[in-house]
């Protein structure tokens, strides 16, 4: 059978891809597997199941527990529930594993199945693989009392929002931060958690109907935000995607403030405090040249990885590193997560605001932002970007253009028959021209019946 798990779990259109059957079986298979260490011991299995507010969520988050009851595990319902407030609450009650039923930043029809195991960590490959592989053996099925129950995890919110506060630094009073909750998951948790921690706090994209989540709001639309940072008057604005997971920022003028900003301002922050570990951050090669330079100036080192929060997470593993993440603002404090978790970025920049009394432009300014273009080349062979000599060639010599005020990437899509060209230059004018020139020399030498020589 095809390979169901993706880079972030099973993914698709609610109802046709993800249906209440695909459900149904893959959480019994995931009973099987991840359920298997406490039944050798004599245990009942306990699980964590939670969702964003999708409307199909009901049903596939329904799903789900029934599959993990019918086989013998017992289930705490979560509810609506940002997806590293699942993860912090299986490990804070040393539970066997869990689910999120949500699609992260997608659209409101689409949704997803992620599995976290014990401890509130992402499942590895072969984890996912020995899941598929159950999916074609009988479901477990007890009978009597040894079939699982169904309970409400009725302090699940409470629990992580005291866990965010015991992360800050510094209170956060002072501050007026205008909160866009993407009409997800974040909608219930993020507002309070600012509030407790002393923020006036504006709140906008707070009203999920099952049916607007992510809609011109959250990470992904910023305009609205931006607008509403600069009516209100207020210092910042933060950003969520649909599970939370996410954070992005504007200033008080209504500039964007991405993720690599983001974490060269709690790199500098954590370095100050002692708290960065091997002094190394840990993002991925399409962060912006200008993070990588902004470290060295502050003597951190940066350690780069592939594209996904994935392989950002695996190398703070192997590294025992405190800090990692993405320019979409997937980022990850070691210390206090074990996923990226955008409510608990939020209130570590604000926090940062408050304890230096400096503004989020001023501490933005820590990084001079390349100006970067990104095309994607359709219709070609990606695996010819790694033996194609013309095109190697051309990327040679753009890259001595170039010199040390940018830098290129060609990089093949891993889901489609695509090639991105990635061009960093002193430059918005440069870097388009650049970026230009390479995408025609990938579209001439990689295009289907071309011979490479």
């Amino acid at each position: 059978m095809a390979r169901l798990f993706g880079t972030d779990g099973v993914r698709g259109l609610a109802n046709q891809d993800v249906t209440a059957d695909l459900a149904l079986r893959v959480a019994q298979a995931g009973a099987r597997v991840l359920g298997s260490p406490a039944r050798e011991i004599g245990r009942r299995p306990v699980a964590v199941v939670a969702r964003d507010p999708r409307q199909s969520g009901d049903f596939i988050a329904a799903a789900v527990a029934a599959g993990f009851a019918a086989s013998g595990v017992d289930v705490l319902d979560a509810g609506v529930l940002p997806t590293p407030a699942a993860a912090y609450l299986i490990a804070d009650i040393d539970a066997d594993f869990g689910v999120v039923v949500s699609a992260s930043h997608n659209p409101a029809p689409d949704n997803g199945i992620k599995f976290f195991a014990s401890g509130g960590k992402k499942l590895p490959d072969e984890v996912e693989e020995q899941i598929e592989a159950a999916l074609e053996l009988p479901p477990l099925a007890p009978l009597g009392g040894e079939v699982g129950r169904i309970r409400r995890f009725a302090d699940a919110e409470d629990r992580y929002v005291v866990h965010l506060l015991g992360t800050l630094p510094h209170r956060l009073d002072g501050i007026h931060v205008v909160l866009d909750c993407a009409h997800g998951a974040a909608a219930g948790v993020s507002p309070e958690a600012f509030a407790v921690a002393g923020a006036t706090v504006t709140v906008i994209g707070n009203d999920p109907d099952g049916m607007n989540i992510n809609d011109g709001v959250g990470s992904t639309h910023l305009e609205e935000l931006a607008a509403a940072v600069v009516a209100a008057g207020a210092h910042v604005g933060i950003a969520h995607d649909g599970d939370a997971d996410r954070c992005l920022a504007v200033d008080a003028t209504g500039a964007v403030v991405d993720g690599d900003q983001i974490m060269a301002i709690l790199a500098v922050a954590l370095d100050q405090r002692g708290l960065l570990r091997e002094r190394t951050l840990v993002a991925t090669v399409m962060s912006n040249l200008g993070l990588k330079r902004a470290m060295a100036e502050h003597g951190i080192s940066m350690l780069e990885t592939k594209v996904g929060d994935r392989y950002v997470l695996e190398a703070i593993n192997e590294g025992a590193y405190s800090l990692g993440g993405e320019q979409s603002g997937h980022i990850i404090f070691a210390d206090h997560a074990t996923t990226g978790d955008g409510i608990l970025t939020g209130l570590q920049l604000v926090s940062r605001m408050a304890q230096t009394g400096s503004s989020l432009a001023e501490l933005a300014s820590v990084m001079k932002v390349y100006p970067q273009t990104l095309v994607n080349v359709r219709g070609v062979d990606r695996d010819g970007v790694a033996t194609d000599a013309v095109l190697a060639q051309a990327v040679a010599e753009a890259t001595a253009d170039l010199g040390d005020t940018g830098r290129v990437l060609l990089r093949p899509s891993g889901t489609e028959p695509l090639v991105r060209v990635m061009v960093e230059a002193g430059d918005q004018s440069t870097a388009d021209r650049v970026a230009g020139e390479l995408a025609e020399v990938v579209r001439q030498r990689l295009s289907t019946g071309v011979e490479r020589s």
